[in-house]
């Protein structure tokens, strides 16, 4: 496992480095606004999540498994961001723990090379949390774009105007936004609802115009707004029109470097939230870099890939940032407009570095009307609401988990619902498994043309007196090792003197299915039944060997064919060959 910007440098040449420089210009401008946007919505402080986007960036760039994947703060954390940082046992210590840990898992999966094993994680479970959360965010951002507010007393007793805060939960936020309706600010909706018309119209109206449609929407959207509220205070007096400097103060600066207190205690608590973050930002980066290489049609090392995200995720807190990822809509504009190697992603963090030292002063006249409508494409983009309702054509029990994993993303958080839903979508897969695994029962003559494991090509194979042959098709394991049970309780009183266990189409059994097994044999030799093993592939056979399985067998119990298995059948009921 190399980092790809080891490869991508050799032969590396002046037209190649133009390419990325202002790929990464481009990049670094399109990712201010949702940095800013993220950081806000997420419960911390604007530069926190531009400093994010600098230092994962930054570190995702150098040392990922991708060619052209760009890092930063991304919408699908917000959520687990805002629980933690309005949780009064966490706060803002307990997410740079959180954080700290979940790039410690992200490394651990790498290093053991599991970087495979999150694509098995179930497509409607993605699809059904991806939804979940892109409805949390349009949520988060309603107060905002209604200019909502509500009464508080400042320390000098005077009643104020503030900013509506709402409940953590989704359905308090309804209330909240309901009960305080009355305080819509007409020319705050108008703010968000014109940034939100530049945003969606703006790539359309300026394609063909020279500088202008390199510009992103959700940049133009801002800057607009910002020009708006600026004229509406200065010219109109129209006030009431929260702006960024109004609730926050911007540091220009890095901040200096700090590891958080740990304890054990404090540890275990998050866990649980470290490997959501953990599991959340393996599932995007490594969508991102799938999609990806379909684009420049190459190839991404998902375990370097996910060690560098683990190490981002590691550094980033101890500068004060928030979890960071692999981000699908900065990787395609990276890729649309010339990026082909990491380079481009290390410009973009330097171009969001000098933003920072230098124009930072500036934000603060940003309206939180113009970012809400950013959020709210976010949300939108996010949705994937063609996606859902393509889904919902597919089985109910794909559905069932799509909306199951949505519906706890919404009303509980994203913990339970990742857990529940890979717990359904485990359970549901048991099932399909158990249906297509049969056992059955062949009492009087076997049809040789039947795919059989047969040596000898007898036109008919009749099966003796006093002997039943049970055909096992698919996997023996825990789901259906009881079946035997089942099937042999309702044959009847007439127990036959030889059993033949037909285990040609098993493709592999384990340690549920080799425990019944011998139990069956067990039980079968106290009442004086032989039974006979016929066909076991290569691969089942070293798993019953292993197990020590036939210790409880001799040798000629177990048949390579059918018909040898039936012929040792007749010599144990004493019958003539």
């Amino acid at each position: 496992m190399k980092p790809r910007i080891t490869e991508t440098l050799r032969g590396y040449d002046k037209k190649a480095f133009f390419n990325d420089l202002m790929a990464g210009i481009i990049v670094g401008i399109v990712a201010l606004p949702l940095a800013i946007a993220f950081g806000i919505a997420s419960g911390v402080t604007p530069e926190k999540g531009i400093i994010t986007a600098i230092v994962a960036g930054f570190i995702i760039s150098l040392l990922g498994g991708t060619k052209v994947q760009i890092g930063g703060p991304t919408g699908a954390f917000i959520v687990i961001i805002y629980g933690i940082v309005n949780n009064p046992e966490y706060g803002l210590q307990g997410l740079l723990i959180a954080t700290l840990l979940a790039g410690i898992i992200l490394v651990a999966l790498g290093a053991f090379r599991l970087g495979t094993i999150i694509k098995f994680i179930p497509y409607p479970v993605v699809v059904g949390f991806t939804a979940g959360i892109a409805l949390t965010i349009f949520t988060t951002q309603i107060g905002d774009i209604l200019g909502l507010t509500q009464e508080a007393v400042s320390t000098t007793g005077e009643v104020l105007r503030v900013p509506l805060r709402t409940p953590g939960d989704f359905v308090g936020k309804w209330v909240a936004y309901a009960q305080n309706i009355g305080t819509l600010n007409v020319w705050n909706l108008a703010v968000a609802l014109g940034s939100l018309a530049v945003i969606l119209w703006s790539p359309r109206l300026l394609r063909n115009v020279p500088l202008l449609n390199k510009m992103p929407g959700s940049l133009l959207g801002i800057l607009l707004g910002t020009l708006a509220v600026w004229l509406m205070r200065e010219h109109f007096g129209i006030e009431g029109i929260d702006t960024i400097g109004d609730r926050f103060h911007i540091q220009s600066q890095l901040p200096s470097l700090a590891v958080p207190s740990l304890t054990f205690s404090l540890v275990q608590k998050l866990m649980p939230v470290a490997f959501t973050i953990a599991i959340l930002g393996a599932i995007e980066s490594l969508l991102s870099a799938t999609v990806a290489d379909g684009v420049i049609s190459d190839r991404h090392d998902s375990n370097m890939e996910l060690i560098a995200q683990g190490v981002a995720n590691i550094v980033t807190p101890l500068f004060g940032g928030i979890p960071a990822t692999g981000a699908i809509a900065r990787t395609m504009t990276n890729i649309n407009n010339g990026g082909r190697t990491p380079v481009a992603g290390l410009v973009h963090a330097v171009v969001l570095l000098l933003i920072l030292l230098l124009l930072m002063p500036y934000a603060e006249y940003i309206p939180m009307a113009s970012l809400a409508a950013v959020l709210v494409m976010v949300s939108y983009n996010m949705s994937g609401w063609r996606t859902v309702r393509g889904l919902l054509r597919n089985p109910k029990s794909d559905v069932a988990v799509l909306v199951t994993t949505f519906f706890l993303t919404v009303i509980f958080d994203l913990t339970i619902a990742i857990e529940v839903g890979l717990i359904l979508a485990c359970a549901l897969f048991m099932k399909r498994i158990m249906e297509t695994t049969e056992i059955s029962v062949i009492r009087d003559e076997i049809n040789p043309s039947d795919e059989a494991d047969m040596k000898l090509q007898d036109e008919h194979l009749t099966i003796p007196r006093g002997c039943a042959v049970y055909e096992i098709n698919g996997p023996y394991f825990f789901g259906i090792a009881n079946k035997f049970d089942d099937l042999m309780a309702n044959i009847g009183r007439h127990r036959p003197r030889v059993r033949i266990i037909r285990m040609r189409k098993v493709p592999f059994i384990d340690s549920t299915g080799i425990h019944n097994l011998q139990h069956l044999i067990e039980m079968n030799h106290e009442e004086g039944i032989h039974v006979i093993l016929s066909g076991v592939t290569p691969k089942v056979h070293s798993q019953l060997e292993k197990a020590g399985f036939y210790a409880l067998m001799d040798s000629n119990h177990i048949c390579p064919h059918i018909d040898i298995a039936l012929q040792k059948a007749r010599e144990f009921l004493g019958e003539a060959q």
